[in-house]
């Protein structure tokens, strides 16, 4: 029998504690577990990370001169670059069909980035276009922004949303931040355009709540910019900038705070955001690119970030959430995203090439 050949790009997976691994950990992982005896998986995996997928993992070894010369894949039949910007896609061997995941197109939303940047990305998101046979977006806000941005040329264009992660059972070490009050979560890269900051006034305006942010400090200019503005609104002692935090802290953080805030001014998902529906977590979030389409009716949306407007859909959307116990619907809708059923939805892509 025929036996189909995957290649699945895991190159981003040299960056823990970011969403492009998380995808690439929980996707492999189900995609592993649901294709059937007729087709292979093979992973493109950086070095560190090579028994991930366990220790009978198929895998060929990312190195950084693959990028001018990927190794024979004259077996193979599909490669899946699971980045939009990436650089390992063969070039040479045009039998091989190329699936593109495509994430977002943030940089387009970035008023911080010049012209001459946003030109550079969309250069090399179209060459990746122009070599792939399927392009998945993971939104419809990402579909739209790809179609407005880029020429697709009729290519088959799917949406899949990505599924949300389970979560660990929940604990605190004992080097672990424990909360002292009822408290404010947030998570994801610390980096500007996660927009943290506008947060604090509502210290100002809950006196018995903290606010914790955790995740990968990759700026560090702008956690010294939160930590700075906290001072001068006299809540820094309310403030915990934890940095990259276990599965388990993550967990326990979920569970046990007031209510999940995440701000973003841009996301192609928003996987944090699913994550916190799984438990049931009131959810106010930025009205911003893909997060209404991931949260719906059952989030709460900042339409602007002055302190009044926040503070009055905080108390406004807290109230709601009691009032109406929204927590089975927020949990109801958490289930919509689901690895499993994407996974599924990719193999149907790849058979259909």
């Amino acid at each position: 029998m025929h036996m189909n050949r995957i290649v699945f790009d895991c190159e981003r997976m040299k960056y823990p504690n970011t969403g492009l691994y998380s995808y690439c950990l929980n996707l492999g992982t189900r995609l592993q577990q649901t294709l059937h005896q007729n087709a292979q998986l093979t992973f493109f995996i950086p070095p560190a990370v090579k028994k991930i997928f366990g220790s009978q993992s198929s895998n060929i070894i990312q190195h950084s001169y693959q990028k001018f010369w990927l190794p024979s894949l004259k077996d193979y039949h599909i490669w899946h670059a699971t980045y939009q910007g990436s650089q390992y896609l063969p070039q040479l061997n045009k039998k091989i069909k190329v699936v593109l995941t495509i994430h977002d197109l943030n940089f387009m939303h970035d008023p911080r980035k010049s012209e001459a940047k946003k030109k550079k990305y969309l250069k090399v998101l179209q060459h990746n276009i122009d070599r792939s046979a399927a392009i998945i977006c993971i939104s419809e806000f990402a579909k739209s922004d790809v179609l407005q941005y880029c020429a697709t040329k009729n290519k088959p264009i799917y949406v899949i949303h990505n599924g949300t992660n389970s979560l660990e059972k929940p604990g605190l070490f004992g080097n672990s931040y424990k909360p002292r009050t009822r408290f404010l979560f947030s998570i994801g890269v610390m980096e500007r355009k996660k927009n943290f900051h506008v947060l604090l006034p509502l210290l100002q305006q809950n006196k018995d709540m903290e606010l914790l942010i955790a995740g990968q400090p990759n700026d560090r200019e702008y956690i010294d910019y939160i930590i700075s503005m906290a001072r001068e609104l006299g809540v820094e002692e309310k403030l915990k900038v934890l940095g990259a935090i276990s599965e388990e802290e993550k967990s326990w953080y979920y569970e046990n705070c007031y209510a999940f805030t995440f701000p973003s001014l841009s996301e192609g998902f928003g996987l944090p955001v699913t994550e916190a529906m799984s438990v049931g977590k009131p959810l106010f979030l930025s009205d911003k690119t893909a997060l209404p389409e991931i949260g719906q009716d059952i989030a709460f949306y900042f339409n602007d970030f002055n302190s009044a407007h926040m503070q009055k859909v905080f108390i406004d959307g807290m109230q709601q959430y009691k009032t109406e116990k929204m927590q089975d619907a927020i949990k109801l809708r958490g289930q919509d995203f689901c690895w499993q059923k994407a996974a599924q939805q990719y193999i149907n892509v790849y058979q259909s090439l």
